[in-house]
């Protein structure tokens, strides 16, 4: 009985990792577009713990990616969404777009930006600020 109990309390205090899954309908849509050399807009705030998804858009005429590697590894990602990105990034062509829904699970700073070749340092950088 006495283990039993424990194994209770454990799963009690262990926490989130038993939570719900997010109900995806209520969660936020935030568009990002993929410009020639820049994302619209450059800095994404998002609420730790809250469902969200991310709709990239892809308005140029040729391809672009979406890089940060840190930001994806940490997050909940939906089962329907992961194939959508792709070590760590989501790549566009031209006129495509995608959409990723996600819970963030860490408070920080994350980079993002293009690595196609030059656009970054053309501008197409910015970085997703979690609080």
């Amino acid at each position: 009985m006495r283990s039993l109990s424990l194994a209770v309390c454990g799963l009690l205090l262990a926490g989130p990792g038993f939570a719900q899954s997010p109900n995806w309908l209520n969660a936020r849509t935030i568009e990002i577009d993929m410009k020639n050399f820049a994302f619209v807009p450059a800095t994404i705030t998002l609420q730790r713990g809250a469902p969200y998804r991310l709709r990239f858009v892809n308005t140029a005429g040729g391809g672009h990616n979406f890089v940060a590697k840190a930001f994806f590894e940490q997050a909940t990602i939906d089962p329907a969404s992961r194939s959508t990105i792709n070590k760590g990034e989501v790549d566009l062509g031209g006129g495509e777009s995608g959409d990723v829904r996600l819970v963030v699970n860490r408070i920080g700073t994350y980079d993002v930006h293009c690595s196609h070749f030059m656009h970054s340092i053309f501008g197409m950088k910015g970085k997703i600020v979690v609080r």
